[in-house]
């Protein structure tokens, strides 16, 4: 397992890399906003691929296994709650989101709770 530093760096370094990808036309006009949507044009120059057209997202920008789907501080992100979740916790590769559903004062008592033990609370 990579400590936490690394999956740091590796994830900022991997998402320098990917381009910013554009809705075609975007740039032309400014009633199309530049939010990504599929080209779906028989004749699309971006859906064939075609040089000098924007970049159209595909399998070879995707991420490593060893950081994918983790928070951009490079732990695990893990829903809590109730408690015995919280203790189930590991702390040096999870942090913890509190629900949304539990109240301010259940919150309170968790985030002393994680304090104690060495949690890193993300919300």
């Amino acid at each position: 397992m990579t400590t936490i530093n690394e999956r740091k760096s590796l994830i900022k370094r991997l998402r320098k890399k990917k381009p910013v990808f554009r809705r075609q036309e975007s740039t032309r006009y400014k009633r199309v906003p530049t939010k990504w949507k599929a080209p779906k044009g028989r004749q699309s120059k971006q859906r064939l691929g075609k040089g000098g057209s924007p970049k159209t997202p595909g399998k070879g920008y995707g991420t490593p296994k060893i950081v994918r789907g983790l928070h951009p501080s490079g732990y695990e992100d893990i829903l809590i709650k109730n408690l015995k979740e919280l203790e189930a916790i590991e702390p040096k590769t999870q942090a913890v989101r509190f629900s949304t559903r539990l109240g301010q004062n259940k919150i309170n008592g968790f985030r002393e709770a994680a304090k104690k033990i060495g949690i890193k609370v993300l919300n």
